[in-house]
């Protein structure tokens, strides 16, 4: 417990901040109150009228997006950073009571203290009108309540770490209760990920690192097939450049970040880093290309782009800066480049089902989803069942002759005419590795396909003082064993930690396989197996154990694509009406529906989804809400029974399209 402090100008009452949310309304509170004062969450949560489980604390990532301050640092300074008005001020009555406060200054090794004169000040510049709460007489209340069972804890879930603050090693949020704090304790607790001091960008830590290795590995393997080439070029881009291709640039123009200066010097003119290269590299095409015989051209960079965002960034999925391959083509008719698109798409597909065994729809995206610039856009389109969010996995362009016209990349062809050059773009990113852990993963954390892991097996050796030799011995014989069979396996032998926290440990790491070894393990030549998939427990013999090893792992991949198989498919509705069409929506589902394939239409499904749930939240209904969109025309196209009207418009339908929510 804090206690008061004396500072050189007297007695100081020390303020506790917190940064809450509630669940159901999705509201952020910033809750300043006296360091004693008994916060009690159902209180807080009766007098705020919602439901006592769902006043919680708030996400980090959203909290340091809108308030610019670290975990820990969080303090009544920081609303006047909150400009939009997005945060509810809680502020404790006793407060008021106060001569001086003491809060931390924007960080959290030291605390200065301020008049109450000047925190009433500081409130009122920063526009937000507080809700002064009268905690003192709200314990009174909260026994009144009635008083529900705690739910059983797991044993493992119990055992605590020391970091800056107090947590808990395991995942103590729910993938189907609160998806966002859980996606959130499990890229961390799993060492995915560490936060940096730049809003909406990322630590990617040596576990995520390893599995976007594999994944370059397996695409660029394929890209070699199609005779693609490896190149590198700069990520700055001139105003100029980047505002010659207009349609284009006109998509990510929110989202370009700009160098202004060098050093205390303005530049002559602003440069941009890129967000994607089309305006980089095709100034070097129109270089390249002269004659029918310099095409085509085929390349592609492993690379990072900035597309500074200004929605709630999520780690993986929606961040300022991520890594990426960028493809870049050229072709002397449409013919090829149209194949190249539809081969590229395919790899994309490939690399989702065959490395992070997670299905996929592919299709073409609408005219109002095409990528800025394109004629049409190829896409993968995932499904998160725990949400209801689709998630666009990658997408392949074909950008016709737009951007050669604009860039001057013609070509003599072979009658001595002048013809431009047809193109393609795509691109297939980090966002992947988010997208599969909310797929896969459960309540223990991550669950990781063997094929992208960055270990197949961990090995946790269980002994005593009076065994400690002989057991390690035997683990040692066995990880070489596996080792030398070419499986990825580590041996945690760790002294400080004791065999339970090792379990949990690689649990929330996702590791497809724990091998355990105990006495009676080498009494008889075994190894205790156990799956992290299912929990699924059984001894192998020493004997053989790499082949049944690796007998395993191809077993667990596709046991994990065949689940996630059976979850998406279970959860996409046809729909041939708009009052099926929302309520299949709203209860977390995809779409399937005859459409109209109108631009106009699309739009006002938007509008009006968003509308109508909306209205359908206000009335107290727990539904997923927002607007919806079409994620693609999949391309495995049911035939139209002629007279089809459009589930939205009621014009003939020409298409049959997946709809849904998403990222």
């Amino acid at each position: 417990m804090l206690e008061e402090v004396k500072f050189e100008h007297g007695e100081v009452a020390l303020a506790k901040n917190l940064f809450l949310k509630d669940k159901k309304k999705k509201t952020m509170y910033l809750l300043i109150a006296k360091h004693d004062t008994n916060t009690d969450f159902k209180s807080l949560a009766k007098h705020l009228k919602t439901g006592g489980s769902n006043i919680r604390g708030g996400d980090i990532e959203v909290m340091e997006d809108l308030l610019k301050v670290k975990k820990g640092c969080v303090n009544l300074f920081s609303i006047l950073n909150d400009a939009d008005n997005k945060i509810t001020l809680l502020m404790d009555k006793s407060l008021y009571d106060q001569k001086e406060i003491g809060f931390h200054p924007m960080q959290n090794d030291a605390t200065t203290a301020i008049k109450k004169e000047d925190m009433e000040k500081i409130i009122e510049l920063s526009g937000h009108a507080p809700d002064i709460i009268d905690f003192a007489n709200m314990p009174a209340e909260a026994e009144a309540a009635p008083v529900k069972k705690k739910a059983k804890v797991d044993k493992k879930i119990k055992e605590k770490v020391e970091d800056d603050d107090t947590h808990l090693l395991g995942i103590t949020a729910r993938k189907d209760d609160d998806f966002s704090s859980w996606y959130t304790q499990v890229i961390t607790k799993s060492e995915m990920i560490e936060y940096y001091d730049v809003s909406g960008c990322y630590i990617l830590r040596p576990w995520s690192f390893a599995i976007w290795e594999k994944i370059q590995g397996f695409l660029d393997a394929k890209f070699k097939e199609s005779d693609v080439e490896n190149v590198y070029f700069p990520m700055f881009v001139t105003e100029k450049a980047l505002m010659k291709e207009k349609d284009h640039i006109e998509g990510f123009a929110p989202e370009v970040a700009w160098v202004t200066k060098s050093g205390n010097t303005d530049l002559p003119e602003p440069i941009a880093i890129r967000p994607t290269s089309e305006t980089i590299m095709y100034p070097a095409f129109s270089k390249w290309v002269q004659s029918h015989r310099d095409l085509p051209i085929l390349i592609n960079q492993w690379t990072n782009v900035v597309r500074w965002e200004f929605k709630h960034p999520t780690p993986f999925i929606r961040t300022r800066e991520f890594l990426w391959q960028e493809g870049h083509t050229a072709h002397s008719n449409k013919k090829e480049a149209v194949e190249m698109v539809h081969n590229i798409l395919e790899y994309y597909a490939l690399t989702y089902e065959e490395m992070y065994a997670v299905p996929v729809v592919r299709g073409i995206k609408s005219r109002e989803e095409t990528f800025a610039g394109a004629d049409f856009s190829g896409t993968v389109e995932l499904f998160v069942p725990a949400n209801g969010r689709g998630i666009q996995g990658a997408t392949s362009h074909h950008l016709g002759q737009n951007f050669s016209k604009m860039f001057d990349i013609w070509y003599e062809n072979e009658s001595k005419g002048k013809d431009h050059a047809f193109q393609t773009s795509w691109g297939y990113s980090t966002r992947s590795i988010g997208a599969m852990v909310m797929i896969h993963g459960d309540d223990k954390g991550l669950v990781l396909p063997p094929k992208v892991c960055a270990l197949e097996a961990i090995i946790i050796p269980i002994y005593k003082k009076d065994n400690q030799d002989q057991i390690l011995e035997y683990s040692s014989k066995l990880l070489k064993t596996l080792k030398t069979a070419g499986l990825r396996v580590k041996m945690d032998n760790r002294p400080n930690y004791k065999p339970g926290w090792k379990f949990n440990h690689w649990e929330v790491k996702g590791v497809p396989v724990r091998l355990e070894v105990g006495t009676k393990d080498i009494e008889k030549n075994e190894v205790r197996v156990v799956r992290r998939l299912d929990n699924n427990k059984y001894q192998l013999k020493l004997d053989g154990i790499a082949d049944s090893l690796k007998q395993e792992m191809l077993d667990i991949q596709k046991s994990m694509y065949d689940k996630a198989l059976k979850e998406r498919d279970d959860r996409i509705k046809k729909c041939g009406d708009w009052e099926t069409f929302m309520t299949e929506l709203n209860q977390k589902n995809l779409c399937l529906t005859p459409w109209c394939d109108v631009q106009a239409c699309e739009e006002k499904v938007k509008d009006k989804s968003k509308e109508e749930s909306k209205a359908a939240e206000n009335e107290g209904e727990d539904l997923l809400t927002g607007s919806a969109k079409t994620l693609c025309k999949p391309l495995d196209q049911p035939e139209i029974p002629e007279g089809t009207k459009c589930f939205a418009c009621g014009e003939s339908a020409t298409v049959t399209a997946l709809w849904g929510r998403s990222y």
